[in-house]
């Protein structure tokens, strides 16, 4: 299994993974043109893909989809009200738009989106299974739902939104109406809690994470490193966990299995 994360933060968001055959690209949030020059450094393409997963409509997640989706020919896939609430849908090839299903195949590897709390129209999650190793994404994550645990657990690889620190939040520069959205049950999963979701997930024996969807205003990369480690640590659990960092201008990479 190979995990790129290309971007990820509130400017842009996409990640790109290749398990057994399957060549796959987890949201399109930044522009084709840097797309297909991330997916070159690591020696593919935009037209190698297999597939699109699509978590929900804002602009973040779909940025680049309308100029991907007319120059290259690949079935991307979304709820069929997350294609409904797309500002850019009108604009779009039909047929390359796929609705999804509870459980699908692309190529050889099994994806089961699952339902996530978070102020879009339908927003998912995506568990990914191949080669007998499995990958989850959970980012714009409000609130972690049983569902959603169950989703997550024996993960072999796991990106996991780590937003922000509530303090830096409740002390920073946002208006009040944007703090409360992001501190909601719909909105953003801060470090605290990204760490402590950890702790209370059926899990291997190893688990590697990346932290992902860090606000630029109310986070750093190594305040959501410290804070996560911290309560991995008071649980002693550190060492069923590698923690990787994600960042919204350069590719983080794993190869796993």
């Amino acid at each position: 299994m190979e995990v790129h994360v290309l971007a990820s933060g509130s400017s842009g968001n996409a990640t790109y993974l290749q398990l057994g055959q399957a060549r796959i690209l987890v949201d399109a949030g930044i522009s084709t043109r840097r797309i297909q020059q991330s997916l070159i450094k690591l020696g593919t393409s935009i037209a190698e893909l297999d597939g699109i997963l699509i978590t929900h409509e804002h602009r973040d997640h779909i940025y680049g989809l309308e100029t991907l989706m007319k120059k290259f020919h690949v079935p991307v896939y979304a709820t069929a009200k997350t294609w409904d609430a797309m500002y850019l849908k009108a604009r779009l090839p039909d047929n390359y738009c796929v609705e999804l299903k509870p459980s699908f195949t692309v190529q050889d590897v099994c994806i089961e989106p699952f339902r996530i709390s978070h102020d879009a129209a339908d927003p998912v999650g995506y568990s990914i299974y191949g080669e007998n190793m499995k990958c989850s994404m959970a980012t714009d994550l409000g609130f972690v739902t049983e569902g959603v645990k169950q989703a997550l657990a024996l993960s072999d690889v796991l990106v996991l939104e780590s937003n922000h620190d509530v303090k830096m939040l409740e002390n920073g520069s946002y208006p009040w109406y944007l703090k409360k959205r992001i501190l909601s049950n719909r909105g953003h999963l801060s470090n605290l809690d990204a760490g402590w979701l950890l702790t209370r997930l059926e899990r291997k024996n190893h688990t590697h994470v990346f932290l992902a969807h860090m606000s630029k205003e109310n986070n750093t990369p190594e305040v959501a490193k410290s804070t996560v480690c911290e309560v991995l640590q008071s649980q002693k659990l550190t060492d069923e966990f590698s923690i990787h960092l994600t960042y919204p201008d350069c590719i983080s990479s794993l190869s796993a299995g």
